[in-house]
């Protein structure tokens, strides 16, 4: 993932006192949670991971972590002992290049959806049939067969899945529509985890988020979802971002990513 302030890139939030304490044991925070994915490749990942979160894709969510089977086996090692958060955790990238889809091949052309039928055209029905696509490609064409040859389960259910929602993708503009029709895409990918009892949050700073989805109503099935919240540098930082609103009505911050140098590191709010 690339850190959100590098890119310049879901509720209320949870007070100060709610927040886990860091602990210092042997010159490393024993609670501190890492994020990895193909820009990690080939390099060496640290031993005191408390959790771990792998990206699936390779920065595209057309494309796969060419790592991803390494990553999850390390991941797997890691201590687990922060409550609430597995060891093991997951993210995905998304998009919606809906306003260029004569230039993509994997835009749909049909299929049923909330929003009516998909008709190929550039609208909310066909926003979520290619997050919903997405979504099932990165399940069962990347991360099946990566879990599976690092003898990890494979079943979504046994994952929690984060929605990576960047800038640094292609995403619609111009519009309050535009916006709706971004939201309908992660609602697809949302669908389809869910379907497959997967637990589902999201992933992006206030600002990106703004830009790319806007308002979430209170009736849209992203409301509700939990909130990991970048733009920090700092532990202390991460801390105090907890208490930042969250990203959806409904909800709460879960996770704060903070970057003091090359690797992504993760706080837990609770």
């Amino acid at each position: 993932m690339v850190p959100a302030l590098a890119v310049g890139a879901a509720l209320l939030g949870a007070p100060a006192t709610a927040t886990a304490a860091p602990v210092e044991t042997s010159g490393f925070l024993r609670t501190v949670g890492y994020d990895v994915s193909h820009p990690q490749c080939g390099t060496d990942l640290p031993d005191d991971a408390a959790f771990a979160v792998v990206g699936v894709n390779g920065g595209l969510a057309t494309r796969t972590n060419p790592c991803l089977a390494d990553q999850l086996t390390w991941a797997a090692g890691s201590s687990g002992v922060v409550p609430g958060q597995p060891a093991l955790q997951l993210y995905l990238n998304t998009a919606n290049p809906g306003q260029l889809r004569d230039q993509v091949v994997t835009w749909p052309s049909g299929g049923e959806t909330p929003y009516g039928r998909c008709d190929g055209g550039n609208s909310m029905a066909c926003s979520w049939q290619y997050g919903w696509e997405r979504a099932r490609t990165s399940v069962e064409a990347f991360f099946r067969p990566a879990a599976r040859a690092a003898r990890l389960d494979s079943r979504p259910q046994r994952y929690t899945w984060w929605l990576d929602v960047e800038t640094m993708n292609t995403w619609q503009t111009g519009s309050d529509d535009a916006r709706a029709r971004n939201r309908a895409a992660l609602e697809g990918m949302a669908e389809y985890l869910t379907d497959e009892d997967g637990r589902v949050g999201l992933y992006s700073t206030g600002y990106q988020w703004a830009q790319i989805v806007g308002e979430v109503p209170d009736d849209s099935p992203l409301a509700g979802l939990p909130s990991w919240l970048a733009g920090a540098t700092s532990l202390s930082g991460a801390v105090a971002a907890c208490e930042r609103s969250p990203l959806v009505p409904d909800g709460e911050v879960e996770l704060t990513q903070y970057v003091p140098d090359d690797l992504d590191r993760n706080h837990a709010c609770r």
